[in-house]
C-alpha cells in the first residue's frame, strides 16, 4: 500500500501534509528514546516517521485496518515498536503504563476529539502529557476563561484535569483533504496536585453538565434537583449567577459542599 490512501469519511481522516507544521509538533512534542510516547491515529505516518526515530520503542493506535498494513511495512525496521490495531475511544490507556507515565500524540479525528478527551481523563494520573490537533474551536472552549462565548463544560472539566496550553494554529490547507474549518495544536498537562480538589468527581462532572445544559439560567434553577442544599450553598456563591460567570474553584466549592450536605444528610 502506497502513501496515497485515500481518507476515510467514516473515520473522520484528514492527513497532516504540511512538514512545516509536522517539523513544529514534532518540536513541541520533543520526544527522547526513554519517552512512553503514544500516538493515536498516526495515518500515513506523517507525525510518526519524524517520533519513532526520536523514540523508537514508541506505540501507534491506528483504527483502520488497511493503515495497519501500511504501517506494519512502512516502520518494519523498528523492531521495538509496537503497532496497536484499535479504537482510542474504548482503549484502556493503563495497559500501556508499566510504571512510565505515558505522553500522547495525535492529529484527532474531529468527531470523536471531545468524547475522547473526557474517557483520557480517567487515565489522566499516568499521563505526563498530550499534544494534540484538534479543531481550532474545541481548543478555544478547552482553554476559555469564565464569561466567554467558548467556556462551558469542556472548559471546566478540562481545567480541573489539566493545565492547557494552545501552540500551533493550523490552517485547512495543511491536510490532505482540507476540512472546512481551522485547527490547532494543544499540550495539555495533567495537575499532579490539582489547584483545586473535588471530594466527589462523579458529582462534580454531574452538576457542570446540569448547568451547562442551562447556561442561560441561573444557578437556582440549573441546581433544583438539589434544592435541599440550596438554603446552605448560597452561604458560598451566589445563586442568582448564570453558570458561565463561574470558575472552575467555584463549581468544585458548590460540589464538595453538596456531597458533604449528602454525607450528612
Amino acid at each position: 500500500m502506497s502513501v496515497e490512501h485515500k481518507a476515510r469519511k467514516r473515520f473522520g481522516q484528514n492527513f497532516l501534509v504540511d512538514q512545516q507544521i509536522i517539523g513544529r509538533i514534532v518540536a513541541a512534542v520533543g520526544a527522547s528514546p526513554e519517552d512512553n510516547l503514544i500516538e493515536i491515529g498516526p495515518g500515513t505516518a506523517a507525525i510518526t516517521e519524524h517520533l519513532v526515530r526520536q523514540c523508537p520503542a514508541m506505540t501507534v493506535i491506528e483504527l483502520d485496518r488497511d493503515l495497519i498494513k501500511f504501517l506494519t511495512a512502512k516502520f518494519s525496521q523498528y523492531p521495538e515498536m509496537k503497532i496497536v490495531n484499535g479504537d482510542a475511544l474504548t482503549t484502556d490507556f493503563s495497559q500501556f503504563y508499566g510504571g512510565r507515565e505515558l505522553r500522547l500524540v495525535g492529529n484527532l479525528p474531529y468527531n470523536i476529539s471531545t468524547p475522547l478527551l473526557f474517557h483520557l481523563l480517567g487515565s489522566g494520573h499516568l499521563i505526563k502529557d498530550m499534544h494534540f490537533m484538534l479543531q481550532r474551536e474545541v481548543v478555544d472552549r478547552l482553554g476559555a476563561s469564565p464569561g466567554t462565548k467558548s467556556y462551558g463544560r469542556l472548559s471546566v472539566m478540562i481545567q480541573y484535569h489539566c493545565r492547557v496550553m494552545p501552540l500551533i494554529p493550523v490552517p485547512p490547507e495543511s491536510f490532505r483533504p482540507a476540512p472546512k474549518v481551522q485547527s490547532a495544536v494543544v499540550r495539555l498537562k495533567p495537575h499532579k496536585i490539582k489547584p483545586f480538589v473535588a471530594t466527589n468527581e462523579l458529582l462534580l462532572g454531574k452538576i457542570v453538565n446540569l448547568c451547562f445544559q442551562q447556561r442561560r439560567k441561573t444557578l437556582r434553577n440549573c441546581l433544583k434537583l438539589y434544592s435541599d442544599y440550596l438554603v446552605d450553598i448560597e452561604s458560598l456563591i451566589d445563586l442568582a449567577m448564570r453558570p458561565e460567570r463561574l470558575t472552575v474553584s467555584d463549581f468544585v466549592a458548590i460540589t464538595n459542599a453538596i456531597d458533604q450536605f449528602v454525607e450528612n444528610s
